[in-house]
């Protein structure tokens, strides 16, 4: 999760709303990835798109049933799907989102394979995100 807060850094320091996201197979981080909506003009570059795609290309297979994303903010309804449809086998994020994040909906959007874990380095995750924001509306 380290990592992947390395990336929210990243993320941050190029004043794109600090996600970050890393994928990990058999101990090795195979991807990585930071939101990138503002730089690449695409709603869709959210940091889990990203580094979902690099694991797929990395790994030559269009399923992750062996990997596991690490992500600082608890993935969208968008992310959640295509996690749903990468057969994810892991997810562990940072901090909950409560506006926008996927379990706000009564029925689980992951696969129903996929373990979850949330709440990993989630004081350090919220208190990027609150430092961006807070930015934004002083």
């Amino acid at each position: 999760m380290g990592e992947a807060l390395k990336q929210a850094q990243m993320a941050f320091d190029r004043g794109e709303v600090p996600v970050g996201a890393v994928v990990v197979a058999e101990k090795r981080i195979i991807a990585r990835a930071y939101n990138q909506t503002e730089q690449l003009n695409d709603v869709t570059a959210h940091a889990e798109m990203l580094a979902l795609t690099s694991a797929f290309n990395y790994l030559g297979a269009k399923y992750l049933k062996e990997c596991t994303l690490y992500v600082t903010l608890e993935p969208c309804v968008m992310c959640a799907g295509a996690q749903y449809w990468a057969q994810l086998g892991k997810l562990v994020y940072g901090a909950r989102d409560i506006r926008r994040g996927y379990s706000i909906h009564e029925r689980n959007l992951l696969h129903p394979k996929t373990e979850v874990v949330g709440g990993l380095l989630e004081v350090e995750s919220e208190a990027l995100m609150k430092s961006f924001f807070s930015k934004l509306r002083p």
